[in-house]
């Protein structure tokens, strides 16, 4: 046991040691052999050993809190370690023996490499560094404004931005400059789907071209920024952290009402709502003074949590896992951590242990049960929890007039009807061969001098419930009643707080099951410490502490993950990962430089959009050449502009723009656009019927399309998309076959084609094919097309028209709309099959 010990408590003293030789900055590789060894040693001694023992009341009195300890002796009267010396040393005989002493003693034994490791840290001399000569790792040391360097090369660059890139560039190659400004309509594209995510028309782009002026451009970005589509563009991002979704995710995946939020989302974002604001209400905003009603939907944000109410889930241990989900996105959205790892143990790289996670699990342990059964017995209830009604939309309330006008109408019918037969039954002469109940029948052969009150009434009610009409007016009326019902004012999720504190513990292993020491909420102790903090400390709080001005992390993760939504890849590459573990930045002053300006202009995200993409370094041309490629072929040394593939749902929504299809109504419920039969078949449990939507709502933007955790919108998946059963800080960009079958033969993007079609044919009456190919490039990627792309699209139409008329055939049965399949005409359908090429360019989906 004592042995053990050893081995077990060596585990902190080593960790701490390999994290403080890792390199200044965060490094591992960076650092010396010694420093690189040590920390090999601390993952492996952590996975076997890391909860053995402590600097608190130690196992056999053995304390290892120096690396002194592993020399003394302990109560074998042994040392753990002989230094330089493994073969001496019984830490190593331990772990190779057989047998009883055999150390781990539970689990599987340590492997040839992982001893041929410790012997080797052992002869090196049991290298580490006391923790008071660590040095911190820089994202957790406060940023504070550098001043911009000063450069070789003058008359490039329009604010700091570039001065810090420049500098960069410089420094690595002085042979490598800038690119040039990218083509006035490239550009214009390009800021449009950055700040609103859709682009602009033909006529925009001819008004810049006229005048592309930095003025005229600097006028298009202040818009741009006022646009009500700058919200939305930005809440989709949004929404991949919050893990919003229109069901609750696990086997049964039902249906929760929680759309309120995402518009609170485009309503904050649209009106620039501070960030370090926007964080509070959505954390905390229920607990605000005299909280608003869009405060308390703010709050949704931590109710995107799937929620398990499948027969037989345990109730508790499903409140458990949503707070867990709660501790870890946030740790992950604000703080850039993978807190996770300290779910079970003290996290092995990152300066958080398993106290600090259960102390933050502590802020939001005190939400009720979100999951809960009839009378505590049976079946759990379709619930996600608590929730809250909405104020009747205007739509709503005309909806409901008409109905309780109708209702009145229907009511005063029946009642007609009752006059009319109560009338007519005293002349009622039922015919002898007529077929009655027996009941009935009994009653009208009965005498009606001898019929009691009581039989009148009874012959009335079947004569009644006999008439047809009245029976049709009845179900009207009962059918206009449950419409009124359905009608009531909609719902939404949000967060509650209990007015008695949980205890919390520290789960063992993260074993709810297995609760240890009680915690109280508090904050990390390697962070900045929480104003005012006791065992009362809540959520609020907590959320003020998060954008407090001593917090390292908040505004540098938060700009450099915008920045990788502009760029296509962050200053920090590892967007979700500022640890340790993550990769170090690659213009760290840059990054520090827009953290500082960000919380110094009111933690604005509108002026750190404008910032950026008013830079000469966003506005270069992304076009590459060989040389740029060899040298930086991810450019991560930003010597060229951005260019990538566009996300799902930006994809659809270009598409719907440029054919003239898109609906630009902001908010509301999710809609349902036209998708392949089928897809919600096995989905869930007792799944809904997708009935397509007709009208405007089949043309909104992909943010407004239903999301079905089990089953999302289907070309949003083949473009990358999330299923959003958790935070996803960083989507994937793939390319595979099934993306082009997806634009060539989708019905959506079909009808998409055969709307642009329509639009090069009707717009240009008195054109010739060549400038109709021309306007519909224009509209479908913004710039002029070479001669040789009209004379390919030509060939194109050609070569469908006359494969079309060869048919024999004057009309085509080819386009689905929203009015059904009907016919076209050979000329209409090549021209389909042109702008259906068009919508399928790589440049039509790609932010060039």
């Amino acid at each position: 046991m004592n042995i053990r010990l050893l081995i077990c408590c060596g585990i902190t003293l080593i960790a701490v040691a390999a994290s403080a030789a890792a390199g200044d900055d965060g490094d591992r590789g960076r650092g010396d052999e010694q420093a690189r060894l040590a920390s090999d040693v601390q993952r492996l001694l952590t996975q076997h050993c890391r909860e053995c023992h402590g600097d608190k009341e130690p196992e056999s009195g053995l304390r290892l809190t120096g690396r002194a300890n592993l020399t003394q002796l302990n109560d074998s009267g042994l040392p753990a370690v002989v230094l330089n010396d493994g073969d001496q040393s019984e830490l190593l005989r331990r772990v190779t023996i057989e047998g009883d002493e055999r150390m781990p003693p539970e689990g599987e034994p340590l492997t040839s490499d992982e001893i041929d490791l410790l012997r080797r840290w052992i002869d090196a001399g049991v290298p580490w560094r006391d923790e008071s000569d660590q040095k911190i790792h820089w994202s957790y040391v406060k940023p504070v404004r550098p001043v911009p360097p000063v450069l070789k090369q003058q008359d490039w660059g329009h604010n700091e931005i570039d001065t810090f890139v420049l500098a960069k560039l410089e420094g690595i190659d002085p042979a490598v400059s800038p690119a040039r400004t990218a083509e006035p309509a490239t550009l214009l594209r390009r800021v449009y789907l950055d700040l609103i995510g859709i682009p602009p028309s033909v006529e925009e782009v001819d008004a810049f071209l006229d005048d592309p002026s930095s003025e005229h451009y600097e006028q298009i970005v202040e818009a741009l920024l006022d646009s009500p589509h700058y919200g939305e563009k930005w809440a989709r991002s949004w929404l991949d952290l919050a893990r919003y979704a229109d069901s609750n995710g696990y086997q049964a995946d039902q249906f929760r009402e929680i759309w309120a939020y995402r518009d609170w989302v485009v309503s904050a974002l649209n009106h620039d709502m501070s960030f370090d604001q926007f964080t509070i209400e959505q954390l905390a905003g229920d607990l605000l003074p005299d909280a608003t009603l869009d405060q308390r939907i703010a709050t949704g944000f931590h109710r995107c949590t799937t929620c398990n109410v499948e027969a037989g889930v345990d109730p508790e241990e499903n409140r458990v896992n949503q707070i867990i989900d709660r501790v870890n996105t946030t740790g992950m959205v604000w703080l850039g951590t993978t807190l996770e790892c300290a779910q079970c143990h003290n996290h092995k790289y990152d300066p958080f242990t398993q106290q600090d996670y259960y102390q933050l699990f502590a802020f939001f342990n005190n939400t009720p049960l979100e999951v809960k059964q009839p009378n505590g017995e049976g079946v759990a209830f379709d619930t996600a929890g608590p929730e809250m009604e909405l104020p009747w939309t205007e739509e709503q309330l005309r909806q409901k007039s008409k109905l309780e006008q109708d209702i009145e109408r229907a009511q005063s019918l029946v009642d007609e009807r009752l006059r009319e037969l109560d009338d007519s039954f005293e002349k009622w002469q039922p015919s002898a061969d007529a077929e009655f109940p027996d009941e009935i029948r009994q009653l009208v052969n009965k005498p009606v001098d001898e019929r009691t009150e009581e039989d009148h009434e009874q012959l009335l009610k079947h004569y009644r419930e006999s008439d047809a009409e009245l029976t049709k007016r009845k179900k009207e009326l009962t059918d206009l009643k449950a419409r009124l019902k359905a009608t009531g004012p909609s719902t939404t999720l949000v967060m509650v707080e209990q007015e008695e504190p949980r205890m919390t513990a520290i789960f063992k292993r993260g074993n709810f099951l297995a609760p240890g020491a009680a915690v109280g909420p508090t904050t990390p102790a390697a962070l900045h410490p929480i104003e005012g903090q006791d065992e009362s400390s809540n959520r609020l709080a907590f959320a003020r502490w998060l954008v407090s001005a001593d917090n390292p992390l908040v505004a540098r993760v938060t700009v450099n993950r915008w920045w990788a939504e502009i760029f296509g890849r962050g200053i920090v590459e590892t967007v979700e990962d500022f640890g340790v573990q993550g990769s170090p930045p690659t213009h760290p002053e840059l990054l520090d430089w827009l953290a500082v300006e960000f919380v110094e202009h009111g933690w604005s995200m509108k002026h750190l959009h404008r910032l950026i993409v008013m830079s000469a370094t966003y506005q270069q041309d992304s076009r590459v050449s060989p040389e740029q490629l060899e040298f930086d072929p991810d450019n991560k040394w930003l010597a060229r502009g951005p260019r990538f593939r566009l996300p799902a749902e930006a994809i659809r929504d270009n598409a719907l723009a440029v054919s003239g299809l898109l609906s630009r109504r902001i908010g509301g419920p999710p809609v349902y656009p036209p998708q392949p039969s089928g897809i919600w078949r096995h989905t869930g449990r007792n799944p809904p019927q997708y009935e397509t939507d007709t009208g405007e709502d089949r043309f909104r933007r992909g943010l407004y399309v239903v999301w079905r955790r089990s089953a999302p919108y289907p070309s949003f998946v083949n473009f990358d998309a999330p299923d959003r059963a958790a935070s996803c800080v960083k989507r994937s960009r793939t390319n595979t076959p099934l993306q082009a079958l997806t634009l060539l033969n989708d019905p959506a993007y079909f009808e998409m084609a055969a709307s642009l079609a329509e639009r090069m044919e009707l717009d240009l009456p008195d054109a010739s094919d060549r400038e109709r190919i021309e306007y519909g490039f224009r509209r479908t990627v913004a710039r002029q097309p070479t001669s040789d792309e009209v004379s390919i699209l030509h060939n194109l139409f050609k070569s469908e028209l006359t494969q079309v008329q060869e048919n024999s055939n004057p009309t085509v049965d080819a386009v689905g709309t929203q009015d059904g399949t009907h016919n076209v005409t050979p000329r209409e359908s090549a021209w389909i099959s042109v702008a259906n090429a068009l919508l399928n360019l790589d440049e039509t989906i790609t932010k060039e």
